[in-house]
């Protein structure tokens, strides 16, 4: 069933308006036989009646089953009607069941502006659509100009991506429709600072309200960042818009200080690694330092204990430069700690070496170096004779009454052999 017919002669036919849109009552057609109305959908023929809840409508004598119009159910019926009282009742012309010249929409309600112009569509969509198909019809009312806003009775997949309203029926005769859901408000708790709470929430209207509001212009479609879409009022916006710079400035002072704080602690990370640098460079200086004041000392114990020896070189006909090659052979041949000592008389002023088994422990007569062979008559068994070549290995072994352990140094060739000499000269063990 609907709400309009078309007449040959009268047009279009609007049930819901006391003199049917066209200047004839429902006189004229109730029960007037021989009337001629068709379907403004399928354009077969209707008749004029009154349902049971006393609402005047057409219906089809046979029901097509590709008409929109005679297969709609009675809510959709009962809710078009209560649109378009309110858009009435909100003082702007609306028309039902009317759709553009190319036919690629029809609204349930059309309301009509102050000069007369389409400007919005109250559509009662009860039977299912896809997110999708409403946002394509939704497409197609707008390119002709036309809002739309999409009317249901039950939660649907749609109803966030588009202008909509959630509704409930009156539960008595005195009781009217009412907004469940889609008229929104923002709410900020006082004082309005970032840390007080602030929220979009949905509000109960009736309908008529809500219709009102609607075409009036004290709400619109507001999309929020999560993609739903709801009315409010402009204020509200503004409001969520000033609370939204409010976040965004103190998250940009947070991000601030926090980059801030970052760049610090770059700073003190790159003033430790610094730090770090100039100590190690400092501890590597001090360290140069160390080893050239050692490489001084010992240079100067060197020339020191070259001065002191410089006439058992003459003795021994020693080279001075060869000297610490000669002492390295000797502690390498000693294994142990050793340290050259002064000419001794006694030993033919040959040069004293001292050696110790461990650190700690005293040190004792080990060797002599080129003493004078004429003081090898009683020489003590366990002095090693060091001698640095063959000539002087060959002095010792003509010069020598008792069997003698020499150790030959060569400090030019770091060679280093062990000889036995003497009346009973026999290998080195």
């Amino acid at each position: 069933m609907g709400y309009t017919a078309v007449h040959a002669r009268w047009g279009q036919l609007d049930a819901s308006l006391d003199d049917l849109g066209c200047g004839r009552s429902w006189a004229d057609v109730h029960r007037v036989k021989g009337l001629e109305l068709a379907c403004p959908e399928c354009r077969g023929r209707v008749f004029a009646r009154i349902s049971p809840h006393r609402a005047r409508h057409f219906y089809h004598q046979v029901r097509p089953r590709d008409c929109a119009l005679a297969n709609e159910s009675p809510e959709h019926h009962l809710l078009k009607l209560e649109l378009a009282t309110a858009a009435r009742a909100a003082g702007f012309r609306a028309e039902l069941e009317v759709g553009n010249e190319a036919r690629t929409w029809r609204a349930d309600v059309l309301v009509f502006d102050r000069q007369d112009r389409p400007f919005m569509a109250l559509e009662a969509q009860l039977s299912p659509m896809t997110p999708q198909d409403a946002r394509m019809r939704t497409d197609r009312y707008a390119g002709d100009g036309v809002a739309v806003c999409w009317v249901a009775m039950e939660k649907r997949p749609w109803e966030r991506g588009v202008p909509s309203l959630l509704v409930a029926p009156p539960r008595g005769r005195r009781d009217a429709w009412t907004v469940r859901h889609g008229m929104a408000r923002f709410t900020w708790a006082a004082p309005r600072t970032v840390k007080t709470k602030a929220a979009w929430t949905h509000i109960s209207c009736s309908l008529n309200e809500a219709v009102q509001w609607i075409l009036q212009g004290r709400v619109h479609a507001h999309t929020g960042p999560d993609g739903t879409v709801w009315w409010t009022a402009r204020s509200y916006v503004q409001l969520a818009i000033a609370r939204a710079r409010l976040e965004a400035d103190a998250e940009a002072v947070q991000q601030a200080a926090a980059a801030e704080q970052r760049r610090r602690a770059a700073q003190e990370r790159a003033a430790a690694t610094e730090r770090a640098r100039l100590a190690a460079e400092q501890r590597r200086l001090a360290a140069k330092d160390r080893r050239l004041a050692m490489l001084e000392e010992a240079h100067e114990e060197q020339q020191a204990e070259q001065e002191r020896l410089t006439d058992f070189f003459e003795h021994a006909g020693i080279k001075a430069g060869l000297w610490p090659a000669f002492m390295q052979l000797v502690r390498s041949t000693a294994g142990k700690d050793v340290v050259c000592g002064a000419q001794s008389p006694a030993h033919g002023n040959g040069l004293l070496f001292y050696s110790r088994p461990r650190p700690g422990a005293a040190f004792q007569p080990a060797g002599v170096v080129c003493p004078d062979p004429s003081a090898l008559a009683r020489w003590p068994a366990d002095l090693t004779i060091l001698v640095p070549g063959r000539a002087w290995l060959l002095r010792i072994e003509e010069a020598a009454q008792s069997p003698l352990k020499v150790a030959v140094l060569d400090p030019v060739t770091k060679h280093c052999v062990f000889e036995r000499v003497g009346p009973r000269t026999a290998p080195l063990t």
